[in-house]
């Protein structure tokens, strides 16, 4: 797919995988690993960013917990309305832009969130877009998580497909996090695969 296709297609999203569709699911296993990362590397007044967030589940359990400078970057405009019926004081509180990180990510100042994560987001770079990664980490100050689908075999992903489709239609890119982020100076302090994703935590240069 082109990469235009790529992103117009997540923009559009209704039904399965929609913001909608995340707000019904709510809180998960993975809000709770946010979580505990984030408590024990981050403090409180933290500024955090989700890149990806939808309609904010794991923002919003971050901010149960306690934290409370949460930005969100999400490319489908109606994620925020969305977050606005099911979580508003999220969305009264946090920060939000709505369009591509490839778009948004460059507007911020080199360091301007203490952590960054992404939740089965950065997967779906194409692959003229992995520069992306390098403004990730520029934009970290301090801590980058990343919880991904990198391949469902014993090797996560490597050795096998590059690429498989969410629901036949969406591109999902396996990619090494490790090695990526390694390469742009990142630290990996955590690694933890589970059935599906591989939880991982980096100290950013």
């Amino acid at each position: 797919m082109d990469p235009n296709d790529v992103r117009r297609d997540w923009a559009e999203r209704t039904g399965d995988y929609s913001p909608a569709y995340y707000a019904d699911e709510g809180a998960t296993e993975t809000s709770e690993w946010l979580r505990s990362i984030l408590d024990f590397y981050a403090d409180e007044d933290a500024a955090i960013l989700e890149v990806g967030c939808s309609s904010g589940r794991h923002l919003e359990h971050l901010r149960r917990a306690g934290f409370e400078n949460l930005t969100g970057i999400d490319i489908n405009p109606d994620a925020f309305d969305v977050m606005a019926e099911h979580y508003p004081d999220l969305r009264e509180t946090g920060t939000f832009h709505a369009g591509a990180i490839e778009d948004l990510l460059p507007e911020f100042a080199d360091g301007r969130f203490d952590a960054v994560y992404s939740v089965e987001t950065l997967q779906h770079v194409h692959p003229e877009d992995t520069w992306v990664f390098e403004e990730v980490v520029r934009v970290a100050d301090d801590l980058l998580c990343t919880v991904e689908n990198e391949g469902n075999g014993a090797t996560r992903g490597r050795g096998e497909e590059d690429v498989s489709y969410v629901e036949g239609e969406f591109p999902l890119y396996h990619r090494d996090w490790k090695a990526v982020f390694s390469e742009l100076g990142a630290v990996q302090l955590v690694a933890e695969p589970s059935e599906r994703d591989t939880h991982r935590a980096f100290r950013v240069p």
